[in-house]
């Protein structure tokens, strides 16, 4: 007997926090349109960016954020799946000609966490401390506060980083406390640190869900699960780094504020060794229109030849 057309077929990686995150919008599915969770299937995909974790590069080397998604967008436009779960900050800002994000749940925590088994904060490890990052914003962040620090490749899911700190690889790293808390490891934290001045990536905290384009019925499905405020700062921030042509090459934070639906953008790009940086600020209610003018004033400070001596 042939089984049931399932209700809808999500893709995710299989890491932990990925699991955690597909079965989150499996559950928040079933709840909105009244029907069972095992009519909802999960289908995990091994991405290129997981297959490289054991290798400890930078997401730079192995072809930037895009790795991270390409095998479920396959199955996405092939219609193996219907709905690909993401981490909004791993999505490339140009999608696949046929995909869209569609939807976005409400956003977790945006800001950074500090951890270490042996101090309570950056400011207290020991000159030429090891900090563990593949991430060149972190990097680059705790550089421009500490420039004696030694940064040592620090790839993995949350649990095996965790477990790398343990180990000694290195004194301490930063991890989304995002993550943390969906995994319930929030405890984990020695410290959050302040937006200002380690200022989350782009769409940091956010769950994305990709669809098909014209695909109107899974739109109206994820339609209930979608968060306006977020949808609306993941959009700001998007934008700004489309205009920035962003890249893990170039390392760039953002956050938006909303109050009562004014929006204020926050962006910073940052050289590589953390010494020079460049901030902008602009508020509106359009987050298109804030994210181009955040992107323009940030371009217009550093100028595109700084920019790219950094993103070559």
């Amino acid at each position: 007997m042939q089984s049931p057309t399932p209700f809808a077929r999500i893709g995710t990686r299989g890491s932990p926090l990925a699991l955690a995150q597909a079965k989150l919008v499996r559950d928040l599915l079933s709840e909105n349109h009244g029907i069972a969770q095992d009519t909802i299937e999960i289908e995990v995909f091994s991405t290129g960016g997981d297959r490289s974790q054991k290798e400890n590069t930078t997401l730079s080397d192995i072809g930037g954020k895009g790795v991270f998604t390409k095998e479920i967008d396959e199955a996405l436009l092939s219609g193996r799946i219907d709905i690909g779960v993401h981490s909004s900050k791993d999505v490339a800002t140009g999608l696949p000609s046929g995909i869209r994000l569609a939807a976005f749940l409400e956003r977790e925590d945006a800001r950074d966490a500090f951890i270490s088994v042996s101090v309570k904060g950056i400011d207290n490890l020991p000159e030429g401390a090891r900090f563990g990052t593949s991430s060149i914003r972190r990097a680059a962040q705790a550089l421009r506060l500490r420039p004696d620090l030694r940064i040592v490749p620090f790839r993995g899911n949350v649990h095996t980083r965790l477990q790398k700190l343990l180990d000694g690889v290195a004194d301490a790293t930063l991890l989304a406390m995002a993550g943390l808390n969906r995994l319930d490891e929030g405890h984990r934290a020695t410290a959050i640190l302040d937006p200002e001045d380690f200022m989350p990536a782009p769409a940091q905290g956010a769950i994305g869900l990709a669809i098909r384009e014209g695909d109107d019925r899974l739109a109206d499905l994820i339609a209930l699960l979608d968060h306006a405020p977020t949808h609306t700062a993941i959009t700001a921030e998007r934008t700004m780094l489309t205009v920035l042509d962003g890249s893990c090459r170039t390392p760039v934070g953002a956050l938006t504020l909303n109050e009562n639906g004014l929006l204020t953008l926050k962006g910073e790009i940052l050289s590589l060794d953390g010494q020079t940086s460049f901030r902008a600020t602009a508020e509106g209610r359009d987050p298109v229109a804030l994210g181009e003018t955040v992107g323009r004033d940030l371009l217009s400070q550093a100028g595109p030849d700084w920019l790219s001596q950094w993103s070559s």
